[in-house]
């Protein structure tokens, strides 16, 4: 059974949330501010993932989240009623795997806490699999259909970015800073694109149409993983 820790100073939301986790089958705790996050991290903390509000009465969710990921990497989707581009942008560049807006309704963030726990017991293995392509990371090949799909070296370096963090979005920027080539020739943008462009046509099964990478309008790409 996954565990769940939501983290809302909000008693109605905590209490109405815990009680429908609980019926879709998840164990779920709940704590009201920054300090009781602090004291189960001291301990063990066996969590599948964590809901996180922003505005908490003792501190911010986003300074919260940075002291979470250097205790543990547990997936976290930010929960808040701020829903404006550049905090969206900021939790998703700090490496949080969703963010939903209040008033959010239940069945819409079940779905994304199922995908992300989805995705995240996926890439716990050597092998990522999406509909009909798999990436064998040990002995990093790409296969589509049971059949080996060639990549270059940089091409493959862009997959495994995306498709290692699955549902992420990266910014460009973030791509082009992690794709130095072997020979550090860098990437520029307009490279960028082109390549985006290739591995699409090797992988998707219709590539206007892409599936796995996706792009999210003004901001750069991420992977999706069914």
């Amino acid at each position: 059974m996954d565990k769940i820790l939501i983290v809302e100073d909000d008693k109605t939301i905590q209490m109405g949330l815990s009680y429908y986790l609980n019926q879709e089958g998840f164990k779920v705790d709940g704590v009201s501010n920054c300090e009781e996050v602090r004291l189960l991290l001291k301990n063990e903390f066996a969590y599948q993932l964590i809901l996180l509000d922003l505005s908490l009465p003792d501190g911010n969710g986003f300074d919260l989240y940075q002291e979470i990921r250097s205790h543990c990497d547990v997936p976290v989707i930010f929960l808040t009623a701020v829903d404006d581009e550049v905090s969206i942008v900021m939790g998703l560049d700090m490496g949080a795997e969703d963010y939903i807006t209040k008033p959010f309704k239940a069945r819409e963030l079940l779905s994304r806490i199922k995908r992300v726990l989805r995705a995240r017991s996926t890439v716990s293995s050597n092998l990522i699999k999406t509909g009909n392509l798999t990436v064998d990371l040990k002995q990093a090949k790409v296969l589509k259909n049971g059949q080996d799909v060639f990549l270059t070296a940089l091409e493959y370096k862009i997959l495994l970015i995306l498709i290692s963090n699955p549902n992420q979005v990266f910014t460009r920027e973030q791509i082009l800073k992690d794709i130095w080539d072997i020979n550090e020739d860098y990437v520029n943008d307009n490279t960028l694109t082109v390549y985006i462009k290739r591995l699409r046509e090797k992988i998707e099964d219709e590539k206007d149409h892409p599936k796995i990478i996706q792009t999210v309008r003004g901001i750069g790409y991420k992977a999706v993983i069914e």
